[in-house]
């Protein structure tokens, strides 16, 4: 005998472009908090605070209660909780554990909000203890890198490193909101600012060749720090992040991730640098790798290779690093990739600007070729 039960769940969140979320001035957060409070519940707020946004925020906490006291829906019971920002939260369970225990001496149930504000990595640990405390408490994401804006926060995955593999342990969940607060991006580091470029150069170069053409012009003004370039290549690289999300596989039920392009070797290259590399450096790396290989066997041209190469160059973001010369324990992440994948290897190698096509197959030695080639282009004074 059969029983089948069949339902449909209709997931809907939005992701907010703003600048002072805190502001008093600003109903953004109070409404989000309004819209989705149960009636008859008065919801406690966990804040979830990444420790680089805290020093660089010094009176963030103060202004956070300043704007609860005159902007908050009823009486709130509102908690602090300050964590090591940064991959490293992600690479052991301390940050992870720190968060449940808070949510529990808090009293935080399923009528409260946990609030991740901070980089991808703060993000995606608050969330994974968010969805599996309770079997899922309400999150908001408040990213405050232009990686996280971009990519990181605003899709539906979370989850901490374990067993020496990126990402292993995690959740599907969608947040109720992601607020993108462009007043936090301000603050960034130089080296910070920039590396989160290569998430939206990545999702151009797999969907959109006219986006693609756009970060080329405005890559001169987004490097200069250039708020208006910035703004406009983060919500490009969103919308169409949001739009694979929608329109493809969103809980990766399959092996073909479109946007892992240029992930297997970041992935690899992050812990082998012991994270000295950031997410977007290692990003910018495996991009150049991957369509250095993908020209190798004859599946991109070499006018679009150079396009890509000095598009990377004049962002000043990475396109080699000495770990490439190890070769053999850089290829053994194509190994833990597919395992990741379901034991199914899956990479997307571009045709051409906006195309890719998926290949189940590295020839390892012409990859040590790409990487060889990457490292001497990287030596000399120019890409030509």
């Amino acid at each position: 005998m059969i029983i089948e039960q069949r339902f449909t769940i209709n997931y809907h969140y939005n992701v907010h472009f703003i600048a002072d979320v805190f502001s008093i001035h600003n109903t953004t957060f109070s409404d989000i908090l309004l819209t989705h409070s149960n009636s008859g519940f008065s919801p406690s707020l966990l804040f979830v605070i990444d420790s680089n946004v805290g020093m660089r925020h010094p009176q963030l906490q103060q202004a956070i209660t300043n704007y609860l006291d005159q902007r908050s829906p009823g009486k709130l019971n509102t908690y602090f909780l300050t964590i090591p920002g940064g991959e490293k939260a992600k690479e052991n369970d301390h940050a992870y554990q720190a968060i449940l225990r808070a949510i529990n001496q808090f009293n935080i149930d399923r009528h409260s909000f946990v609030i991740a504000i901070g980089g991808g990595a703060v993000c995606d640990v608050t969330g994974f203890a968010a969805t599996v405390a309770h079997r899922g408490i309400k999150l908001i994401r408040i990213p405050t890198t232009t990686l996280a804006q971009n990519d990181a926060a605003i899709g539906v995955k979370n989850g901490i490193n374990a067993f020496d593999k990126k990402n292993f342990l995690g959740t599907f969940a969608t947040p109720v909101a992601v607020i993108n607060d462009s007043a936090f991006l301000k603050t960034l580091s130089q080296r910070t600012w920039i590396s989160g470029i290569s998430e939206a150069i990545k999702v151009a170069l797999i969907k959109d060749a006219r986006f693609f053409e756009r970060i080329e012009q405005l890559a001169p003004a987004v490097a200069e720090r250039d708020e208006a370039a910035m703004q406009e290549t983060i919500i490009e690289c969103a919308r169409l992040h949001l739009q694979h999300i929608a329109n493809g596989d969103p809980f990766e039920a399959g092996s073909s991730r479109p946007l892992d392009f240029g992930h297997w070797s970041a992935h690899k290259l992050e812990r082998m640098s012991d994270y000295k590399l950031l997410h977007g450096e290692a990003v910018a790396i495996g991009i150049a790798l991957d369509c250095t290989y993908a020209n190798l066997m004859g599946y991109l041209g070499a006018d679009a290779l150079d396009r890509i190469l000095e598009l990377l160059w004049h962002l000043n973001l990475p396109i080699a690093h000495p770990l490439l010369e190890r070769t053999e324990e850089l290829l053994r992440g194509l190994h833990e990739f597919s395992a990741h994948l379901g034991g199914v290897l899956t990479i997307p190698l571009l045709t051409s600007i906006g195309h890719a096509r998926n290949v189940t197959f590295i020839d390892e030695q012409v990859m040590q070729q790409a990487a060889k080639r990457l490292i001497a282009i990287s030596q000399s004074t120019s890409l030509v």
